[in-house]
């Protein structure tokens, strides 16, 4: 069984990779083709819960460090 792995990107989208499985609102399976993919954090998306780069027009900002999260 591969590991799943999740990068917040800064600025950016959420990386996924590994094994996953990604399920809508009301918690159908989304078919996914590939074992990487993006998913929008901007809400500007077009493709959502997909990343389309829109976070680049709508100068979405966020640099999230590990250790600065709350509890």
């Amino acid at each position: 069984m591969a590991d799943t792995g999740i990068r917040v990107k800064d600025n950016g989208p959420l990386v996924v990779s590994g094994t996953f499985t990604v399920l809508d609102g009301e918690g159908n399976q989304i078919t996914i083709d590939k074992e990487i993919v993006a998913l929008c954090r901007c809400g500007h998306s077009a493709r959502k819960p997909f990343c389309d780069g829109s976070h680049n027009d709508a100068a979405f900002h966020s640099e999230v460090r590990a250790g600065e999260l709350a509890n």
